[in-house]
């Protein structure tokens, strides 16, 4: 990835990942893997619509990838949906549905 990866964030959400996955009986993921995962969000919300952050997140998991191959994979999607978008000037290739 070129983009520097993003902090964790510092709102509450690592209190309630942590007591989400207490809930579900797992080890809340390393510092390294909520970054990378942040970025996969990113990624799909700003390349599609925003919708398609937590369904890439999802897939993610469904999948089993590292985070880094899931970054590479989310980076590798958005060049895959902007060549094949229509070129007409003022495209950025995101999905509108």
């Amino acid at each position: 990835m070129t983009e520097p990866l993003p902090a964790p964030p510092a709102d509450g959400t690592t209190e309630w990942v942590a007591a989400f996955a207490r809930e579900l009986g797992v080890e809340p993921p390393p510092r390294a893997v909520v970054q990378s995962l942040l970025a996969v969000a990113k990624v799909a919300a700003h390349a599609s619509q925003r919708t398609a952050a937590p369904i890439a997140c999802y897939l993610v998991g469904r999948s089993g990838a590292s985070s880094e191959a899931a970054a590479a994979a989310a980076d590798a999607a958005t060049r895959a949906v902007e060549a094949t978008a229509p070129q007409d000037g003022g495209a950025t290739g995101a999905a509108t549905d």
